[in-house]
């Protein structure tokens, strides 16, 4: 067997096409929830907190160039190394909220995937013998 041919079974096996198609929707779904954390939750906690924006925490490890503005992309261009606990604080708080969401579906696709209670089995036809000899002990009690 070519090298080919089986780059191209291992390529089209369903796993690898199962795993291609979860990591692209993980990859657009970190998206939705980079926004919803950006957009939606981070502006009330700063309205909670007081202005309060977790990108810009960060200390500087470096001395900063004179004239260099105090922010955080200022001065990474500058080349100052900064330590951004800000940003991890963002990312920490991205992954809990994915992993909160991803515990609701695969919650919500348990529940669905479990049967409806089975009814009880129905009782198992009595054999004919069994059947003929209750007849006979009937006919002859009377």
């Amino acid at each position: 067997m070519s090298f080919m041919q089986e780059f191209r079974e291992f390529a089209v096996k369903g796993n690898v096409i199962d795993l291609a198609v979860g990591v692209i929707i993980g990859g657009a779904f970190g998206k939705i929830v980079d926004s919803v954390v950006n957009d939606l939750i981070m502006p009330v906690v700063s309205l909670i907190f007081g202005k309060l924006d977790f990108s810009n925490l960060f200390l500087t490890l470096g001395s900063v160039p004179d004239g260099t503005p105090h922010t955080l992309d200022a001065l990474r261009k500058a080349g100052v190394p900064v330590f951004a606990y800000g940003n991890f604080i963002t990312v920490a708080v991205n992954f809990l909220i994915l992993a909160f969401i991803i515990f609701l579906m695969i919650k919500q696709i348990n529940r669905l995937k479990r049967e409806a209670p089975a009814e009880p089995p129905a009782p198992e036809a009595t054999p004919e013998d069994i059947v003929l000899l209750r007849e006979i002990r009937d006919n002859l009690k009377r």
